[in-house]
């Protein structure tokens, strides 16, 4: 009896440590963000992926292939806000880069902030702030509750940086002269003695690519316009598509001769991220005792590429190739600053898809004039009420009218937006069109209205949300593709939880993107951010 008592006693015991260890809290979180990125960019180009890339996450950690975001406003801010609070923007409130405030009528910054100065290798762009950022992030809550964490967010771009990070944490982007670490006095009165050191070595610059030729053979290439790419070559005759090329020529290629555009807007952009990223984490310490440390990075690269090659594009393509050897590379980083790879957490997602590009010189672009939107909005304002400045701009598919004016001629506001949505569904290119006073008397439980509104911040949004038809995107001279509609090439985005103890899984249910922040705070066992109203994903711990 003693022995049978002492083998329970034992396997007991050992069922207690595997329970633990398996439901132990991750060291390190590192929570990446590829903008730009659709879903199905998994499944399309997989056959070229390497095994620890993509695919090292994809079928080693829960991926989520039906996953989406709820409203239309899918820009980079946005919907960055609402991953990190895990909040709709109706509650989070970040619904553009800018807005228009009503009383004075002056355009707001999200994150310019003149009570902020700029830090050392800033090159004078540095006085941001997150001060207009409303609810909490996921790395305000966790700092919150875990004084002692170290928490980093990296971007290129400082809007994506400020607004995945909120108001905690070092904060790093890039300036625009020549591509060094900096930051916003908001944050630290001074740069760190390790980051100068970097940018006193000029390491970004041994990432640059004198020519941007492709990592593969042109054969295995799905897509097929070209633009910049040089030395492809067919043995299958496969058509190679230059765009903007009118007479089957190629299009004049520029070249890139500063550091930062060319970080902007080749693959040498997320190289610069992970190399930066790998110092982040041994700088800071990362994941070295119990206490869980957090890494926020945000490849803007991939949205350059996409907005201005096209998602059709072997530019764009050869970039997500290339992001596979980097992705491989790092997660081996990553697991190597740990004791085990269970200590190691890693989300993988994207900010939004992207529109279809059109480049056939034989169609005509579905493109939406948004100064012209302006000006015929005003006119026809104009020729009810009397000559004014009634619209006082066009932000990201909203008009904001002047309430100072509708106040001083004593019209009624909801009665206007009224008129103006009704117009505007007259221009060419505009499906829906839905009144600031719709969105506030009104409940939208489904459908295009439900994403609007979704969307919709009374403080900040404007009079009248418009929704353009499906591929078409406002005019941009240096754009061929871009985001911010409710449809799914902008709304449905990849997802993948890796490491931290989750059981590898493929899921194909529908998923809201405001899961991500409280399925993280959860491994984490800490409380979700305070605006959060997601629900936390069904994720199976090993």
């Amino acid at each position: 009896m003693k022995i049978l008592r002492y083998i329970a006693s034992f396997v007991v015991i050992l069922l207690f440590q595997t329970t633990a260890e398996s439901f132990a809290q991750p060291r390190l979180v590192v929570n990446i963000v590829v903008s730009s990125m659709r879903a199905d960019d998994l499944t399309r180009y997989e056959k070229n992926f390497s095994e620890g890339g993509f695919r090292r996450l994809i079928y080693g950690g829960a991926t989520f292939y039906n996953a989406s975001y709820d409203y239309m406003q899918t820009t980079t801010p946005v919907s960055l806000a609402t991953l990190t609070t895990g909040a709709q923007p109706s509650t989070h409130g970040v619904v553009a880069e800018e807005w228009f405030e009503y009383i004075t009528n002056n355009r707001i910054s999200l994150i310019n902030d003149d009570k902020e100065r700029c830090v050392d290798f800033s090159s004078g762009t540095g006085n941001y702030s997150p001060r207009q950022l409303t609810a909490q992030t996921l790395s305000d809550a966790l700092l919150e509750q875990h004084p002692e964490s170290r928490i980093a967010t990296i971007a290129v771009e400082p809007l994506s940086a400020i607004v995945t990070a909120g108001h905690s944490g070092e904060v790093y982007w890039m300036e625009k002269n020549k591509g060094y670490w900096t930051t916003s006095s908001y944050y630290t009165d001074k740069l760190p003695d390790w980051v100068k050191s970097y940018n006193q070595a000029d390491i970004s610059r041994a990432y640059v690519m004198n020519r941007w030729t492709a990592i593969l053979p042109y054969d295995n290439y799905i897509n097929s316009q070209v633009l910049h790419i040089e030395g492809l070559h067919s043995k299958r005759n496969k058509r190679i598509e230059f765009i903007d090329s009118t007479n089957g020529k190629p299009a004049k290629r520029v070249p890139i001769t500063d550091i930062y555009k060319h970080i902007a807007m080749t693959p040498t952009g997320n190289s610069v991220m992970f190399s930066f990223a790998k110092q982040v984490i041994a700088q800071c310490e990362m994941g070295k005792d119990e206490t869980p440390d957090m890494l926020n990075i945000v490849l803007d690269t991939p949205r350059n590429i996409s907005e201005h090659f096209g998602p059709e594009s072997v530019e764009y393509e050869d970039m997500i190739y290339r992001l596979d050897h980097e992705l491989a590379d790092f997660i081996t980083y990553a697991i190597a600053q740990v004791a085990s790879p269970e200590q190691v957490l890693i989300t993988l997602s994207s900010d939004h898809g992207t529109s279809p590009s059109y480049n056939s010189p034989n169609k005509v672009k579905e493109r939406f004039n948004t100064m012209q939107a302006e000006v015929i909005t005003n006119a026809y304002i104009g020729s009810l009420h009397g000559n004014g400045q009634w619209v006082l701009g066009y932000i990201d598919r909203a008009i904001y009218l002047n309430h100072n004016l509708i106040r001083e001629k004593e019209l009624s506001l909801a009665d206007l937006q009224h008129e103006v949505a009704t117009f505007m569904m007259q221009l060419r290119g505009v499906s829906h069109a839905v009144s600031a006073h719709a969105m506030r008397s009104s409940y939208f439980g489904s459908g295009y209205g439900k994403k609007m509104q979704n969307g919709y911040y009374p403080r900040r949004s404007g009079d009248v949300i418009i929704n353009l038809m499906p591929g078409w995107i406002e005019e941009n001279g240096r754009k061929r593709s871009s985001s911010g509609s409710m449809y799914l090439y902008d709304r449905q985005v990849p997802l993948i939880i890796f490491g931290g103890g989750v059981k590898p899984a493929q899921n194909h249910d529908s998923v809201d993107l405001t899961s991500v922040t409280p399925t993280i705070a959860h491994i984490l066992g800490i409380t979700p951010p305070s605006a959060a109203e997601g629900e936390k994903l069904n994720i199976i711990k090993r």
